[in-house]
């Protein structure tokens, strides 16, 4: 158990380190390691975790961490109460590197935020961010499995079981990309249309 915590911790720790952006770029980062390098979860309950923990308070990447952290070791046979020290161990990893780069860049920002470099860094991470952002809706969208080099790209039944739910992602995203609604409108309105079909 200590190996399998210790790789938990420092697995999510890397996910921390290296996430720009916020939590749905975080979303791609934790699939490509507790899914697809790890194998901790299937993508079905990948996408499980991540539609609870759009629907609870909190950051979304935190609370993925929790859930996952949670899975992992319940799921490997500890039983419940070490399933809870992994969503502890989980969401602290996640949330240490963010804390300490913030805490050194507080340090340093009165020196450097009338920096040209600094200002053109910042730049330059915004489509970083984007392209983050959009692989983690196809990462939600689409399966996909290796032969060879050339990828073989499946639905997730889980995500679209049929075309009443792309009509719901299709109406979310039109009224999401217009500005005529707000974020958490749309997503309200996309559960209770989902919880009256489904």
């Amino acid at each position: 158990m200590t190996g399998l915590l210790a790789q938990l911790f420092f697995t999510f720790f890397f996910i921390g380190l290296f996430n720009f952006g916020g939590g749905g770029a975080m979303l791609s980062l934790i699939q490509g390691q507790v899914v697809t390098a790890h194998g901790w979860i299937t993508q079905e309950m990948f996408t499980d975790i991540v539609a609870i923990s759009q629907t609870t308070p909190g950051p979304i990447g935190i609370n993925c961490a929790t859930y996952v952290g949670y899975e992992v070791l319940y799921g490997a046979g500890y039983g419940q109460l070490a399933g809870v020290f992994g969503s502890v161990l989980a969401t602290l990893a996640v949330v240490l590197p963010p804390f300490l780069i913030f805490f050194l860049i507080i340090k340093v920002f009165n020196k450097f935020h009338e920096s040209r470099t600094f200002a053109d860094t910042m730049r330059a991470l915004r489509p970083a961010v984007a392209g983050l952002i959009g692989a983690a809706a196809l990462v939600l969208i689409f399966r996909t499995q290796w032969d060879g080099l050339q990828p073989q790209l499946s639905l997730i039944r889980e995500s679209f079981p049929d075309w009443t739910s792309w009509v719901i992602f299709g109406a979310a995203l039109a009224l999401g990309l217009s500005k005529k609604a707000g974020p958490i409108a749309v997503i309200l309105g996309a559960g209770v249309v989902g919880l009256l079909i489904y």
